[in-house]
């Protein structure tokens, strides 16, 4: 399920007290491309999906056998994605979570779709998914600001049209990059 109308979502106040736009209700191109390369199996796996919005990676490791943690900023999202995976049997950890804030707990794999809307979500993306897992898959929708966050990623492998992955770098590699 999805919002029929997402439009309707727009909320003046949220948007003036910090650019609040509801994104999540939408099916993203990126999210349906990071979907593509979730590895079929996943049992007992760590999952992340940061900015889950609707959640469909989220739901799809789920499936695979992942532990998955999905959150997103917005409340709406996390309680469509709880009635989503509960509507098709799955079990997964929603919780509301603001990006910019430190993770509590890692995880072995990170997944991100779409996230990268603004200048301001370059750096706290980046930073959560590095202390989230060792290792993050990120489907890309040809935004702005994307490119700067693949250069501050860096090394990237580019793994499909539209995704990348990364991993957490070595000791060697931050001496070698003092901005990593």
């Amino acid at each position: 399920m999805r919002p029929e109308a997402p439009e309707e979502l727009l909320d003046e106040e949220a948007f003036a007290h910090d650019e609040f736009l509801p994104y999540w209700a939408e099916l993203w191109p990126a999210a349906t491309a990071l979907v593509a390369v979730i590895p079929e199996r996943l049992d007992g796996v760590r999952v992340l999906e940061l900015g889950c919005g609707l959640g469909l990676p989220s739901l799809v490791a789920a499936a695979r056998g992942a532990d998955v943690t999905a959150i997103d900023w917005a409340d709406d999202a996390v309680t469509l994605l709880r009635r989503n995976a509960s509507r098709n049997g799955l079990t997964l950890a929603c919780e509301v979570h603001d990006w910019r804030q430190p993770m509590e707990r890692t995880f072995d794999l990170a997944l991100a779709a779409d996230v990268l809307y603004e200048r301001r979500n370059v750096e706290p993306v980046l930073t959560r998914l590095r202390e989230a897992a060792p290792e993050a898959l990120v489907g890309l929708a040809g935004r702005p600001y994307e490119a700067e966050f693949l250069r501050l990623a860096a090394p990237v492998e580019q793994i499909a049209e539209r995704v990348v992955r990364f991993t957490q770098p070595t000791r060697a590699d931050r001496r070698a990059r003092p901005d990593a």
